[in-house]
């Protein structure tokens, strides 16, 4: 196969940042996807409906002219979030789900869940509007190891949370094991995103001749066996799994450092790096539902129209790109690749 031809698709979960953050990397995203779930972990975190729209406001201010892109905007949840907060979210038509982070356990998540119990009449108003709770699936408590966070968070605080409150729609997002996996496909009102990184990567590649930074992630990546049974679910075309980056994009000092930030920054080829998970499992024929179809079928919006182009060529991921003050570092930089997107294949105006 020479020619990959696609419904445009959507990235159900990816930071965009702010400022001049905001402006560097969102050019990236718009070159392949329609739309994406923005996450909501800025300092401050976008925690209200008015938050909400003047950050969408900013981000549709930074679409590059001429093309089109729809920031579908979340709210972060924290101990004080209330039913009334969410009921507002029903007149804003743009926010399409909340976030859970459990506090301390990512890049700005400070300000997160410190007990899910606390957040019951939320989850009860939530359920009752259908509006999807995102979750960031890891428990932080010090005494559990770092890769059995995901594991532990399912068993003591998902499967509870489930049976409390079974209508709620949730996404597990980036999942990265086999038990992740084993509990979408069994639970009812669950789906799933997965990460190129997750699927294209085990836990070897962080040390891979010394200590990899740019592939260090939260969830962190996992054993093969979870990398294998991560990619036979997004192979398999089942609607519950589907395309979410987690591209996170952090400065290049900030990653090569003492104490190094977590997040890889996949948006500049996220697509491609999808091509080259799924050619290496003989199922590129699966690759256009999981990345166009399941994610607005899940949160209940239209299928794009519009179609990108993927070709089969080599090229080399670059080592650095420009990114504020220092430069940033794409996931798997150096490396080549076998597909490329197609440029100036599709022509649209700004919302």
């Amino acid at each position: 196969m020479q020619k990959l031809t696609l419904t445009r698709p959507d990235d159900w979960h990816l930071h965009l940042r702010d400022g001049a953050a905001l402006k560097s990397v969102l050019p990236h995203t718009v070159r392949q996807f329609s739309r994406a779930i923005v996450m909501p972990n800025l300092k401050p975190p976008v925690r209200s409906v008015a938050d909400a729209t003047a950050y969408r406001d900013r981000i549709i201010a930074a679409i590059p002219d001429g093309k089109s892109f729809e920031p579908l905007m979340t709210l972060y949840l924290t101990d004080n979030t209330s039913p009334e907060d969410i009921v507002a979210v029903k007149d804003s038509q743009f926010i399409k789900a909340v976030k859970y982070y459990p506090a301390g356990a990512t890049t700005n998540s400070e300000l997160g869940v410190t007990d899910i119990r606390r957040c019951d009449r939320v989850f009860e108003a939530m359920e009752h509007m259908g509006m999807p709770l995102l979750l960031h699936g890891e428990v932080t408590n010090s005494d559990v190891d770092l890769f059995d966070r995901e594991k532990v968070f399912i068993d003591q605080q998902l499967l509870p949370l489930k049976a409390r409150f079974p209508k709620l729609r949730i996404v597990l997002e980036h999942i990265t094991t086999s038990d992740a996996v084993a509990f979408v496909l069994d639970a009812e009102h669950i789906a799933a995103t997965i990460t190129p990184q997750h699927l294209l990567f085990n836990r070897n590649m962080l040390f891979k001749g010394g200590i990899r930074p740019h592939f260090y992630c939260l969830p962190i990546l996992k054993r093969e066996q979870h990398r294998q049974a991560l990619l036979q679910a997004a192979t398999s075309g089942n609607p519950k799994f589907f395309l979410g980056t987690d591209s996170a994009p952090h400065t290049r000092n900030s990653k090569e450092s003492s104490c190094g930030c977590a997040g890889c920054f996949s948006a500049l080829h996220a697509i491609e790096l999808y091509a080259e998970a799924f050619e290496s499992a003989d199922a590129l024929d699966k690759l256009e539902a999981f990345a166009s179809f399941y994610g607005p079928d899940f949160y209940r919006l239209p299928r794009n129209t519009e179609q990108i182009t993927l070709t089969k060529t080599t090229w080399r991921i670059p080592d650095n790109i420009p990114f504020i003050e220092a430069g940033l570092v794409p996931l798997w930089a150096g490396h080549e690749i076998g597909w490329q997107m197609d440029e100036g294949n599709w022509a649209a105006t700004k919302p």
